[in-house]
């Protein structure tokens, strides 16, 4: 049996969303992927060993990777068991394995066809910033612009992005799919006191892609360029033309879309 998890976490104190390998080995560093895996192995499967030794043997397969740092409220996993599983009582039990920021909030059974990352159709990211000059005791790690940032100027810049591109200029050299064209059918940002929030959704998203584009979006405000630069960016398919990677805190992958699930 096939089954999908929709999962939150907080990514601060995690390497990323998957397990990392080095040379065929893996990398002992704590991920999102890894403590998942593990506590499903240890509820389903069972055995004071597999928690003790990090013995995984349930695989799962993440709608998308994300970075360290990155949040997200709607990331979607599948598994495969070779059992039924009683939705109320896995909840419950399965959130009082896992550790610190990570959680489990459903679960539902699909085809055996259904695949996470492959059947997913639009991916919702949201950036938030802080845009004042001051920091206060609350901030965290989220990204502080000392400089005033106009949120009409962001939007214009943001708007030629809609459609369908190739987004080479707003890759990092990590991108592993050699397809660079996505299609972005949402890309907006909103403003809410002193916190800014830059919302960008498509059917896919290359490595980094999003921190990029936010990046970009400052270097425009900050030295005032205008806000066809963006298309200039965008048009110039050179990584070189774009605006740094901001940090990964304050990113998260809000939600996936798919056209419907896909029940047994």
């Amino acid at each position: 049996m096939r089954y999908a998890l929709d999962v939150q976490y907080r990514g601060k104190n995690y390497s990323g969303s998957q397990i990392q390998f080095c040379d065929g080995k893996e990398i002992e560093e704590p991920t999102i992927q890894g403590e998942l895996e593990k506590a499903l192995s240890t509820l389903i499967i069972g055995g004071r060993n597999i928690a003790e030794n990090n013995n995984r043997q349930i695989k799962t397969i993440f709608s998308g990777r994300t970075d360290k740092g990155v949040n997200a409220l709607g990331q979607v996993v599948h598994f495969d068991v070779d059992k039924e599983i009683v939705a109320s009582s896995f909840i419950y039990h399965i959130n009082e394995i896992l550790p610190e920021g990570i959680s489990v909030n459903n679960l539902r059974i699909v085809s055996k066809s259904w695949h996470a990352q492959k059947s997913a159709k639009n991916r919702y990211y949201r950036y938030e910033l802080i845009n004042r000059c001051f920091k206060q005791a609350f901030d965290g790690d989220i990204l502080r612009v000392k400089y005033d940032l106009d949120v009409e100027r962001m939007q214009n810049a943001l708007n030629f992005l809609l459609g369908e591109h190739d987004f080479s200029s707003f890759k990092s050299s990590g991108t592993l799919n050699p397809s660079k064209v996505c299609f972005i059918t949402r890309a907006e940002v909103e403003k809410q006191g002193d916190r800014i929030f830059i919302h960008i959704e498509g059917n896919r998203f290359l490595y980094n892609m999003v921190r990029t584009i936010v990046g970009t979006l400052l270097e425009i405000e900050g030295h005032k360029l205008p806000v066809e630069h963006m298309k200039e960016v965008l048009e110039a398919r050179d990584r070189r033309k774009a605006g740094q990677t901001v940090s990964p805190y304050g990113l998260t992958l809000m939600r996936v879309d798919y056209p419907q699930i896909e029940n047994t």
